[in-house]
């Protein structure tokens, strides 16, 4: 028997960095003492920041364990945009943190969050359905015990439940499609299955069953029924991170996979997401209309911001993924801002409801701004970052001929301009008897809440940062 060839994790820079941040952070929440333990977010932060500086800078394509593990520029990319929305997640859960409940867990909420992380690097490297999975379940375990962190609160408790039986449900789908792919062609291997699709009805069956995991990920209709009710009742800071960086990594290992596997079956798949896309916006558009929750308000957001993503997907062209992984990181400063926010008023007041941010602009004039770019971005009203991540997205769908799709996008985004002015509309002309007294956020809130407010901002801006990402696109 051949001895490991060691040399192969040495490929996998990014995992073992991530490994050994939350070996550090492990040992520190264990045997550090009481005094020390009181800087445990800030050091958390600075560690997570100084990870993610490392790879900053994407390395040449590469792979592991005989293709296995992939790397390209483009996976190098998106994970760093992965870790800038897990470092500003971090941010701002530290005032939470600090609260008397979680104080003691906040050891425990870091570990989970990066072992979340880590399966989301897994899925995005695969280049075999086995190693997917492990990243999927990875990914999927450690966020229902983070959904649940508030456990003695009911809705937490609920909300934990309600997601960990729709991901069994989700992943057990997925891998008996896996278990038919590999049953009709022989392989795992990303590479080697091409070959041996032949478009039979089994293999399209298998296809249908096997997306089921990646669209509960991303809340596409029919499978985003957990969203709302796991998006109100999850902490705050677990939320956005759902909301963002696991729909995100969600998107891309879909279009990969579409790209590398399914390409024999194109006319097929591009059916099926035709569909989906539209269902999705226009439900979940119609639905956002009538909350007056923020947070549920936000997952109707997310399961349409959802649809446009797919539409970056549909094309399977390298401009698509271009626009797609762009649209990702927009989205990711945009939907933070809104969710910082949220999480900033909350732990200082419970608030969580439209009607409570009436007369918002009154007392907390800088909250109040950034929350309107926020919703400006994603309404994708210019010039904030939102107007161009949509425009690319749709550019890209126009190109592949998907017209109508686009002009059904446009409708649909003329309604979701009506309810994120609404939410701006509470905040600067509706009148409060009892407004929402002034406070100020801790440093790290102020800080993230900078940092996104500045990417709304200058994403939009700096057409090179779409232009280097269009470099390192590929597709079918």
């Amino acid at each position: 028997m051949n001895a490991m060839d060691y040399s192969n994790f040495l490929v996998m820079k990014e995992e073992l960095s991530l490994v050994a941040v939350m070996v550090i952070l492990l040992l520190y929440d264990v045997f550090g003492s009481k005094k020390s333990l009181r800087y445990f977010q800030p050091v958390a932060c600075i560690l997570f920041a100084v990870h993610t500086l490392l790879h900053v800078v994407p390395s040449t394509a590469a792979e592991a364990f005989g293709g296995m593990y992939q790397y390209t520029p483009m996976i190098g990319v998106l994970k760093t945009i992965l870790n800038i929305g897990t470092l500003i997640v971090l941010m701002q859960a530290s005032e939470w943190l600090r609260g008397e409940p979680t104080i003691h867990k906040r050891g425990e909420f870091a570990f989970l969050l990066l072992s979340t992380l880590l399966g989301m690097y897994f899925m995005v490297s695969s280049g075999n359905f086995l190693f997917f999975y492990i990243g999927l379940e990875t990914a999927s375990i450690p966020l229902a015990t983070l959904v649940a962190f508030d456990k003695f609160k009911r809705k937490s408790a609920e909300a934990g439940a309600k997601y960990i039986l729709n991901a069994v449900f989700a992943s057990g789908l997925s891998l008996y499609g896996l278990s038919l792919i590999y049953g009709t062609t022989g392989t795992l291997y990303f590479e080697d299955i091409p070959a041996a699709i032949t478009g039979a009805p089994l293999q399209i069956l298998a296809f249908v069953f096997f997306v089921v995991g990646l669209f509960f990920k991303m809340s596409l209709v029919p499978f985003h029924q957990w969203t709302p009710d796991v998006y109100e009742g999850a902490p705050t800071s677990v939320t956005s991170y759902l909301s963002v960086i696991s729909k995100g990594a969600a998107a891309f290992t879909l279009m990969t996979i579409l790209i590398k596997v399914f390409a024999p079956i194109a006319a097929q798949w591009q059916g099926i997401l035709y569909g989906v896309i539209i269902v999705t916006i226009t439900l979940a558009n119609l639905f956002a209309i009538r909350q007056k929750n923020l947070k549920r308000f936000l997952a109707y957001s997310s399961i349409s911001q959802a649809g446009y993503i797919a539409l970056g997907i549909i094309g399977g062209s390298a401009m698509g993924m271009s626009s797609l992984v762009y649209y990702i990181l927009v989205y990711m400063v945009s939907n933070l801002a809104a969710f910082g926010v949220i999480a900033a008023i909350e732990n200082k007041t419970g608030k969580v409801t439209m009607e409570d941010y009436n007369g918002l602009y009154s007392t907390n004039p800088r909250l109040t701004l950034v929350m309107t770019l926020a919703m400006f971005s994603l309404a994708g009203i210019p010039p904030f970052a939102g107007f161009f991540s949509k425009f690319f997205i749709f550019a890209a769908a126009a190109e592949q001929g998907y017209y109508i799709l686009v002009l059904i996008a446009l409708i649909n985004t003329i309604i979701s301009l009506y309810y994120y002015l609404l939410v701006v509309k509470a905040m600067f002309i509706n009148r409060s008897d009892t407004p929402i007294a002034a406070f100020r956020c801790d440093g790290a809130m102020r800080l993230s809440l900078s940092l996104c407010s500045a990417g709304i901002v200058l994403l939009g801006l700096l057409s090179v940062i779409y232009n280097q990402l269009s470099l390192l696109g590929y597709g079918m």
